[in-house]
């Protein structure tokens, strides 16, 4: 998991050798990420999506994101933000965290306005002055009003820009309503009746419902955060097999080498060791 070694870092040195580190398997953040594309374009998985990022789009990555880069192209310019999982914890504000996971869940890619985009380019450059300009004692203490300043900012712009949950379309809220459900328990169940049950709604209804949204099975969204993980597990730790198998749920290690194998096409120690 991806984490970093300061409560935050803010800079512009985003190359296309650091992005093709993510290029062959899944990673998983335990920090916050935010980035603004100012150049280029980014073609990446997140989570249950894929996205292409391109000049003037606000990426953000919440905690517990899974992520993968697909393809890179043209002259990047790249702002990064992050905060660390220590800094988060330390705050402790899980319900702006949720309200965050939960705007972001569907949209972690903000395509802004070219005035938007260059205000936050100027609150970047401002950061970094100061990033460059404090010590490490004073950087901790501008910590919370940052922190509360970015948060508040975003869920502001979210609540302009996306649709209210009444304005939805019945199957676009219950779609976003099952995939927050889905990041939040996928290690815990991929019993389909269990997410349909906690929605208050038929399996059937569930099944049917999201199939004419995402044209994707209830199963196949489970199924694709659980290989994920598992994957970004097996290249970036060194967890045992039996750890991440556990880890994820499964009942033994046999079930889980099937069950992976069947949507990846090797054994979980054959793609450790590719």
């Amino acid at each position: 998991m991806i984490d970093l070694p300061e409560e935050w870092l803010v800079g512009t040195d985003v190359s296309r050798e650091i992005l093709n580190m993510y290029a062959n398997y899944p990673v998983r953040l335990k920090c916050e990420v935010f980035a603004l594309c100012r150049g280029g374009e980014i073609e990446a998985s997140v989570n249950l999506n894929r996205f292409v990022v391109r000049a003037n789009s606000f990426a953000v990555l919440t905690p517990g994101s899974i992520f993968q880069i697909h393809r890179v192209e043209g002259n990047l310019r790249i702002y990064f933000f992050g905060f660390s999982a220590h800094c988060i914890d330390e705050r402790g504000d899980h319900d702006l965290l949720l309200s965050m996971a939960s705007n972001t869940q569907l949209s972690p890619i903000l395509n802004l306005p070219p005035e938007g985009a260059g205000m936050v380019e100027k609150y970047f450059d401002l950061l970094i002055s100061a990033y460059e300009y404090f010590s490490e004692d004073v950087r901790k203490q501008m910590t919370s009003d940052i922190y509360q300043n970015i948060h508040t900012g975003l869920k502001l712009y979210y609540e302009q820009h996306n649709p209210s949950t009444m304005s939805m379309k019945k199957n676009e809220q219950l779609w976003k309503e099952f995939s927050f459900l889905v990041l939040k328990n996928y290690r815990l169940t991929r019993n389909v009746a269990w997410y349909a049950e906690q929605l208050g709604i038929s399996q059937a209804h569930l099944c049917n419902s999201i199939k004419q949204m995402s044209g994707r099975t209830c199963t196949d969204i489970i199924s694709t955060l659980v290989i994920m993980d598992a994957k970004s597990q097996l290249k970036q730790t060194r967890q045992s097999i039996q750890a991440i198998s556990d880890y994820l749920n499964f009942s033994d290690i046999s079930f889980f080498g099937k069950y992976f194998k069947r949507y990846v096409g090797m054994s979980p120690l054959d793609y450790r060791n590719s």
